[in-house]
């Protein structure tokens, strides 16, 4: 089964960036959609961003957009998340997923999402 894990997460003042990234195991990386979601303190878990298989479209949340950029290297197996301009509002723990449904484009729902990392903490400081 596929192993997903982030890093690249930390501590950085408002106005800042930050690149995460996520390992996937395994050999069939390129068939997946692949989504990022956060979850702050006392929220539920919210999508951030997602990006197609072929890397063609990417998709993102309001609060993100303009902000944030959702990237893959497939022969890296490798998604990534660069995130500038951020704000106190974007601190959470950021997950990457993995979306095994190719019918269509990437979802924005949790529970439709087959696999999943630990997780990786962003703080953004005023």
């Amino acid at each position: 089964q596929v192993q997903l894990v982030e890093s690249g997460g930390g501590l950085v003042q408002a106005g800042g960036s930050l690149r995460l990234s996520c390992i996937a195991s395994g050999r069939t990386f390129s068939s997946y959609h692949m989504g990022w979601f956060r979850q702050a303190p006392g929220k539920e878990r919210e999508f951030v961003a997602a990006i197609r298989r072929s890397s063609s479209n990417t998709y993102y949340s309001d609060s993100v957009k303009g902000r944030f950029t959702i990237s893959r290297d497939n022969a890296k197996n490798t998604v990534y998340l660069e995130m500038n301009s951020l704000k106190p509002e974007d601190t959470a723990v950021y997950y990457c997923a993995a979306d095994m449904d190719m019918s269509r484009i990437p979802a924005r729902v949790p529970s439709l999402y087959d696999y999943w990392g630990q997780g990786t903490q962003v703080t953004v400081s005023s």
